[in-house]
């Protein structure tokens, strides 16, 4: 599960300078509603960076492949939820925004199999 603690040590990274590039170098060219939809992707790929260093630290204990499909699910919902949401905010493509919520989906099931895993296996 080192995969894991690897994806989410690069996620908290990006998450950090993403955020910090759409405070500083996106301020005043993009709507406030467009930088609104820039920090909801980085708050939800930091949440979900926290996930994935969980599912990491978790698999050091235990190896389950709901375990595992919660973490691909949480690195999958990043890409989908929140890498959907930075170019949406940017191009205003509507056809983006029609992304997001595959990457919503993602995370709940993720976040199920987390709990299963928890509760059978801890």
């Amino acid at each position: 599960m080192k995969i894991f603690l690897i994806l989410g040590v690069i996620n908290g990274f990006l998450a950090v300078a993403l955020g910090a590039f759409g405070a500083h170098g996106l301020e005043g060219k993009l709507t406030e509603k467009a930088l609104g939809t820039w920090e909801k992707a980085v708050t939800y790929q930091m949440f979900h960076t926290v996930a994935l260093l969980a599912t990491g630290i978790i698999g050091l204990k235990i190896q389950a492949s709901s375990l595992s499909w919660a973490g691909w699910l949480f690195f999958i919902g990043i890409i989908l939820f929140s890498g959907s949401l930075y170019i949406y905010s940017t191009t205003m493509i509507k056809t983006f925004a029609m992304i997001t919520p595959l990457g919503g989906v993602a995370f709940l099931i993720g976040w199920v199999l987390l709990g299963y895993t928890i509760m059978k296996f801890l």
